[in-house]
């Protein structure tokens, strides 16, 4: 794995993190298009990937960034204050970091109740 790789999945495991501490956020879901999310299950199969990969997709180029969520949101909690609150914790951890989002994408796939 190279040292790119390594910081990119370092970076997706800390925003999951943080993303995971937002009040009203369930639980986080695999990010990505079907296609990409059937090969990785696929690869894992095969035992070509442990299944440890972070939930969150981190799209690095340079000093910008771009970021796709999937997320779960408690029944009781509002899911718009619940986005508004996910983008500004990435959007906070990214600048901690000295990065430029180049987008931001957050996904409620599901209404836990």
């Amino acid at each position: 794995m190279t040292q790119e790789q390594e910081q990119r999945i370092s970076l997706a495991g800390e925003i999951e993190a943080a993303v995971r501490r937002v009040p009203g956020v369930q639980s986080v879901y695999r990010s990505g298009s079907l296609a990409s999310n059937l090969v990785g299950r696929a690869a894992e199969a095969l035992g070509l990937r442990d299944g440890d990969e972070p939930l969150v997709v981190v799209d690095r180029g340079g000093d910008r960034v771009g970021v796709e969520v999937s997320i779960a949101v408690e029944v009781a909690a509002s899911a718009a204050d619940t986005v508004r609150a996910v983008h500004a914790a990435v959007a906070a951890m990214l600048e901690a970091e000295g990065l430029e989002a180049s987008g931001i994408r957050l996904t409620v796939v599901h209404v836990h109740e």
